[in-house]
């Protein structure tokens, strides 16, 4: 026989040799296939075996026996999870908005409780009830958060339309304040107007909410024309106008309302992109004019020997700064208790306005302190996102604005009860006595909720959680049925 006969042979038998797998029969109907036949008549016409999880054995258990694999520790375990968790829910198109709402609405809150106990003492010293200073805070805060939903709920061009009326009234009422018989002088400042009763208004609060408004117009009007890379375009007529305002503020000598100012025109310029040249002059004359108004005031001066001051002199300077330090170190970890101050009976001056976070600190102790700054860190971050991730060039100057406003004056005031800075006469925002201070903070704070809202993503977020919207989206889903269906 030939060689590739007998190859040809050899192979047919090697194939006839090789067991086939047994198919099962079609089973007549109504008779089961025996349970061993069915599964080789399964695995015979090629169906999948059901997969099984990783690392499970018999009985449905893994390796350490309880069915499902857990999470290995160290770089792939709880907090490397925990972060990429927080960073995503950071990342969600509302989370701008909520921060912005519940931290400013938890300080405005928390405000409020530490007014009525550090105005206590100081009301009964006046002949007034206990609740003197916290009835007018409380209708102050209550106004504000109508205020405050309304710009919430006003459109961005509605804000904008807004921006030259206030800045104008604001002016108005700035210049009616140094008309002798109408001003009011408070502290030495005259700064005041008397609405009557015991209600006085201080238009320079409102100046600060009238300068970001009109600046954010008018550098968003100049950046659509392409008018912001010449400098007479990005000076002219912002920084005259707010000198304008610096000016009718310093006339009734207040200080530190000129020192806020000041910030949010250089945190204007900032956001416009102003070349270093450009923004290191101006920061350098507002240097020397602040040096010589310091230079020229006893009063300014003395404030700034007090800084880091751990006891007052003898002749009673610096009574005020070393008292604060004394409330901010007997507080301890969590504080005397709500309404156990010591320094409020009389030793610390302005205890429910500039000092109010010593106060804060010794009833509330260090825990209480760490809380009020990290609602202010909050509400600055979400101010920064806000003001970073819109394309509107009015939006960006207005949002970077208010939270150079709150910022700076946050860490003006906090500063200065801690001995750092000198003492500037400045509120604690959303949280001082002090209507005039709390009404535009408030209405500002509902300008960023609004901007918030404007994001298209959060727009679209907000949409879908309205109850119409939902329902109609659960319409969407159902099949429609025939008419002869039932």
């Amino acid at each position: 026989m030939p060689a590739d006969e007998r190859f040809a042979v050899r192979r047919e038998s090697a194939r006839a040799s090789v067991p086939r797998p047994l198919t099962a029969a079609p089973a007549p109907a109504g008779v089961p296939l025996p349970p061993g036949l069915a599964l080789r008549g399964r695995l015979a016409t090629g169906a999948r075996r059901p997969e099984t999880p990783r690392g499970s054995g018999r009985g449905g258990s893994g390796r350490g026996g309880s069915g499902s694999r857990t999470p290995r520790s160290g770089h792939g375990g709880g907090p490397r999870r925990a972060y990429e968790r927080a960073r995503r829910a950071w990342d969600r198109p509302l989370t701008a908005y909520y921060v912005i709402l519940g931290s400013s609405l938890l300080i405005t809150v928390l405000g409020l409780v530490m007014v009525y106990s550090a105005s206590m003492i100081k009301a009964l010293d006046i002949s007034k009830p206990a609740t003197y200073f916290f009835g007018k805070q409380f209708l102050a805060a209550v106004i504000g958060g109508g205020l405050m939903l309304i710009a919430a709920r006003m459109p961005v061009k509605l804000h904008r339309g807004l921006a030259y009326p206030i800045l104008m009234v604001t002016v108005f009422l700035m210049i009616l304040v140094q008309v002798p018989g109408i001003g009011m002088s408070v502290n030495g400042n005259q700064n005041w107007l008397y609405l009557g009763g015991p209600f006085q208004l201080q238009p320079s609060e409102f100046g600060k909410l009238a300068l970001i408004l009109w600046g954010a117009d008018l550098l968003a009007r100049k950046q659509d024309k392409r008018l912001l890379t010449q400098w007479k375009h990005m000076l002219v007529p912002l920084v005259p106008v707010a000198f304008m305002l610096l000016g009718l503020i310093m006339l009734g000598g207040d200080m530190g309302t000129a020192i806020i100012l000041t910030a949010i025109l250089f945190g204007l310029l900032w956001l416009a992109g102003a070349p270093t040249r450009l923004f290191a002059g101006v920061l350098g004359f507002a240097a020397v004019l602040a040096f010589l108004l310091i230079r020229t005031s006893p009063n300014r001066m003395s404030r700034l020997a007090c800084m880091g001051v751990s006891e007052p002199d003898p002749e009673g300077g610096c009574w005020q700064a070393a008292h604060g330090i004394y409330a901010l170190a007997s507080g301890g970890w969590f504080g005397s208790g709500l309404g156990a101050s010591v320094e409020k009976w009389g030793q610390l001056p302005e205890p429910h306005t500039d000092f109010i976070f010593a106060i804060t600190g010794e009833e509330l102790g260090l825990a209480g302190t760490l809380s009020v700054l990290a609602l202010f860190a909050a509400l600055g971050y979400a101010g920064i996102r806000v003001a970073g991730r819109t394309e509107d060039p009015f939006v960006r100057y207005a949002a970077g604005g208010v939270t150079t406003w709150i910022t700076a004056q946050a860490v003006i005031n906090i500063g200065a009860v801690l001995g750092l800075l000198p003492i500037a006469g400045v509120p604690l925002p959303l949280f001082s006595y002090g209507g005039s201070a709390l009404l535009p903070t408030m209405f500002a704070v509902g300008l960023m909720i609004a901007f918030a809202r404007e994001d298209p993503a959060a727009k679209a977020a907000l949409a879908m959680r309205r109850p119409g919207v939902r329902w109609k989206t659960m319409r969407r889903r159902v099949k429609k049925r025939s008419s002869g269906e039932r």
